[in-house]
């Protein structure tokens, strides 16, 4: 009343106090409705947060950002850049299975210098938000499906380390301006950056535990596990699951004539020739010393025994050059067996057992029958 009255120089009527009153509910409402609207972010934003520090591997957490983060953000577009030098990260994430089709917003630089920011010596890049530029933003966004108008393109760093950026797209082009406060997208990109970090790292370490160190394929660990797992699909889906043992035929002869370094070399080459015959659904692995298996994944005992003898072929074929200028000829032995049909009921431990034993039985075939040779096992 008081302001009414300073304002006007006269006494407001019952009309003029109304209005005022209407004007301060519908003032409000809206403030009570932007607190709940922001309170409602927050909480989403709250819970992404949660969810993406519980991401236990690198495709669930990757996965998680793409399918939440437009969502409660209301973008048109969200991409993630990621620098991987030497494509480690890439490589190792295959290995373990990740298929990058899944991940199309998912973009991989060589270097930090592929990002994109203004990096100057001693400063923490900042985020850059503004207009959309088709040829400037080509590595961030490389296929929009939408018509971007502005975009916001936040560095991730770790440690005052920049391993990729956060990039987020809109339609609008109002929503990214260079006025824009950037506090709550940082504090965003560094909790997604904590997560990244965190799961690459324990990816790779998951990497290491489950590799031989000499020659780079798997380790017998990654076969059992790997083993148990494609035994309970074959059966959920009626598959063949086949199983190869291949040993170096009179290794011994090899360490003792090119010493135990050159050893090395023809098991990192043998390695080498298996794989050119493999398909990316299977796994090659060592067990130890000279000995090495391989798990094919819906193929049947014939198929298998056709790649077996294309994988001894190739190791014969021709003398491995070591290093220091010395030709040795290496043959392999090779057992073969198969689940035709995954019997339902049965334990997949005791199945998984069976099919190794098999295969070993039948290597042992091969060795007795003159080695260089592949058998299948005969129940």
């Amino acid at each position: 009343m008081e302001i009414t009255q300073k304002i006007t120089g006269k006494q407001p009527t019952q009309a003029d106090l109304l209005a005022e009153n209407q004007a301060l509910r519908a003032r409000l409402a809206y403030l009570i409705e932007q607190a709940e609207r922001n309170h409602s972010i927050m909480m989403r934003h709250q819970a992404f947060d949660l969810e993406i520090v519980g991401a236990s591997s690198f495709p669930e957490l990757i996965g998680t950002i793409f399918r939440t983060l437009p969502v409660i953000s209301d973008l048109d577009a969200l991409t993630l850049t990621l620098v991987d030098v030497d494509d480690d990260i890439r490589t190792v994430m295959e290995k373990l299975g990740v298929n990058f089709d899944d991940f199309p917003d998912l973009v991989f630089v060589p270097d930090v210098e592929g990002l994109g920011f203004d990096l100057q010596p001693g400063q923490q890049p900042k985020p850059q938000l503004g207009m959309f530029d088709a040829l400037k933003h080509a590595r961030q966004f490389p296929q929009p499906a939408v018509r971007l108008q502005s975009v916001g393109v936040v560095p991730l760093m770790r440690n005052k380390r920049l391993i990729g950026s956060l990039n987020l797209g809109s339609a609008d082009p109002t929503r990214f301006s260079p006025s824009l406060g950037t506090d709550f997208v940082e504090h965003m990109a560094s909790i997604i950056a904590i997560c990244l970090e965190n799961v690459i790292s324990n990816e790779m370490l998951k990497y290491m535990g489950l590799t031989d160190a000499l020659t780079g394929v798997f380790n017998r660990r990654y076969v059992d596990r790997r083993l148990l797992e494609e035994i309970a699909r074959a059966r959920r889906q009626a598959y063949p699951v086949s199983f190869m043992y291949i040993d170096i035929d009179h290794f011994k002869r090899v360490n003792d004539t090119v010493g135990h370094g050159g050893g090395d070399e023809v098991l990192r080459e043998v390695a080498t020739r298996i794989k050119a015959e493999l398909r990316l659904s299977d796994a090659l692995a060592r067990f130890g010393g000279e000995e090495f298996v391989v798990l094919l994944i819906d193929a049947d005992l014939e198929s298998a025994a056709y790649v077996a003898e294309r994988i001894r072929a190739g190791i014969a074929a021709s003398m491995i050059e070591l290093s220091h200028g010395v030709k040795v000829s290496i043959t392999a032995s090779v057992g073969v067996s198969s689940l035709s049909q995954v019997p339902d009921g049965g334990k997949p431990e005791a199945q998984a057992a069976q099919l190794i034993e098999q295969a070993d039985e039948a290597l042992y075939q091969a060795k007795e029958g003159g080695r260089n040779r592949v058998i299948r096992y005969a129940a």
